[in-house]
């Protein structure tokens, strides 16, 4: 038995993709879900072979809940994005349905499903990870949403101070704590603005308001207080862009 989640706000779209799964009894749908939150529960919760996700929800979107997953399922996406994400669905989705989905291009989908049923999970997961750092799961990239343990924390960029990597992660320090988030920096430096926040080394973004002051250092480097206390190493590099922005 193929085990599905359906996750998408709108009541509409999952009846239709209830009705269209009704003709394969070899299908059996164990969760629907009207937000990512919930989505990413269902998804710990059954492990599913499947999943069809909308990315246009409320809270987080759909993009921002696959990134919550460790072991990231199969996945067909059922709405329209723009043209950059497409591309990404047509070379790592199993497939993607636009909004009014009909059912000979559902049945399409499916069967491509039940093709590639026979790879292996690592592959899909692997796949799955690739469409996620090519595609910016939050356009304008205005929070980052991390998983701690249990927990979700929805982070504002506007709150972030410094982000400084850690081994395969990215550490995102604001004034209420430190999170983990499984991103490069690579990723941060172009997807954040650059007038606000600069590259200053190649461990450390900050956020040129919250510099507090900047002291030379070794030959041609300096260290930026920060608003937190963190002192931070800026490169030679790092300091001709603070420069740039500062207009100094």
């Amino acid at each position: 038995m193929i085990k599905a989640v359906l996750i998408d706000d709108e009541p509409l779209a999952r009846s239709i993709i209830s009705e269209y799964l009704a003709g394969y009894k070899e299908v059996q749908i164990v969760a629907e879900c009207n937000d990512g939150f919930e989505g990413a529960k269902a998804i710990m919760q059954h492990q599913p072979d499947l999943v069809f996700l909308d990315i246009q929800m409320p809270k987080i979107t759909g993009f921002e809940m696959l990134e919550l997953i460790d072991q990231q399922p199969p996945v067909i996406f059922t709405t329209a994005f723009d043209e950059y994400a497409i591309k990404a669905f047509e070379k790592y989705a199993i497939d993607y349905l636009l909004k009014p989905i009909s059912k000979s291009r559902f049945d399409q989908a499916m069967h491509k499903f039940l093709q590639q049923r026979n790879l292996k999970t690592t592959t899909e997961q692997e796949q799955t990870k690739k469409m996620l750092d090519t595609i910016n799961p939050s356009p304008s990239l205005e929070r980052i949403v991390v998983k701690t343990g249990s927990k979700i924390n929805v982070i504002a960029t506007d709150s972030l101070i410094c982000l400084e990597a850690d081994d395969d992660y990215v550490r995102l320090h604001t004034a209420t704590g430190a999170y983990l988030k499984n991103k490069t920096m690579a990723f941060f430096e172009k997807e954040l603005d650059p007038n606000i926040f600069v590259r200053i080394h190649r461990s450390y973004i900050v956020r040129v308001d919250s510099i507090v002051r900047l002291e030379p250092f070794e030959k041609e480097s300096h260290i930026a207080i920060l608003n937190n206390n963190m002192k931070v190493n800026v490169s030679k590099s790092g300091y001709s862009k603070l420069k740039q922005v500062l207009d100094i």
